[in-house]
């Protein structure tokens, strides 16, 4: 089983603002990765290092927010 991150980690708001469609492949899967399907949709994350690399792949289609 996975280690889950402590719940007094830093905590990061993801929200898509652009389409998906159009982009490259590896920006898709991020964004998907993410947990974001639609435009408008949020996701409040904790910042580890590999969901910063995954937003810094699609920082394009993102909005993001310090929680």
């Amino acid at each position: 089983m996975a280690k889950q991150p402590a719940a007094s980690g830093k905590q990061v708001k993801v929200t898509l603002v652009k389409s998906i469609y159009g982009q490259i492949k590896s920006h898709q899967a991020s964004v998907r990765g993410l947990g974001l399907r639609r435009i408008r949709d949020s996701r409040v994350l904790i910042e580890t290092p590999e969901v910063l690399g995954m937003i810094r792949s699609a920082t394009h289609l993102l909005k993001v927010e310090q929680v």
